[in-house]
């Protein structure tokens, strides 16, 4: 099915972005369990998956509209220097994320793709389920204090 360039090109960015947040996800994941923090080594860890998923979707949608999967197009990665970073820039890239999502939602309407709409609605869930994760963990940071936090990523119950 010929699909809308519109839309494939909204695809493919989305697609590069879903490569950048694997690459990031995975490095702040490695680095957590370099620094002794298993449970946030796995938690980060199953957002990559999450990612490989979306950019997953993304290809065999791409794909099924006739268009070429852009695959090398990476974005700039934000590696972060301890966990209070890591957490900023991963919610940086959330955000982004979020608000991309809700505009290539608009583009798929204006399209009339309502099977991309779809896949792009259930993705969009996922990327603010990954925010709220995040904020989460960064309020129990603030309020514990960040070296009673880090304590609580050492050992999984």
């Amino acid at each position: 099915m010929k699909g809308n360039k519109k839309v494939l090109d909204v695809l493919n960015d989305l697609l590069s972005d879903e490569l950048t947040a694997i690459n990031q996800y995975m490095v702040h994941g490695e680095m957590a369990e370099d620094w002794g923090y298993p449970v946030l080594h796995e938690a980060i860890e199953k957002r990559a998956i999450t990612e490989m998923r979306h950019a997953e979707k993304h290809i065999a949608r791409i794909l099924f509209l006739e268009g070429i999967p852009m695959v090398s197009n990476l974005k700039a990665i934000h590696i972060g220097a301890d966990v209070p970073k890591i957490f900023e820039n991963d919610h940086a890239a959330e955000q982004e994320a979020i608000d991309k999502y809700n505009a290539a939602i608009k583009v798929a309407v204006e399209a009339g793709d309502n099977g991309t709409k779809e896949l792009l609605d259930a993705i969009l869930v996922d990327e603010e389920d990954h925010i709220d994760y995040i904020e989460t963990e960064m309020s129990k940071m603030e309020q514990m204090g960040l070296a009673f936090y880090l304590s609580t990523l050492t050992k999984e119950d």
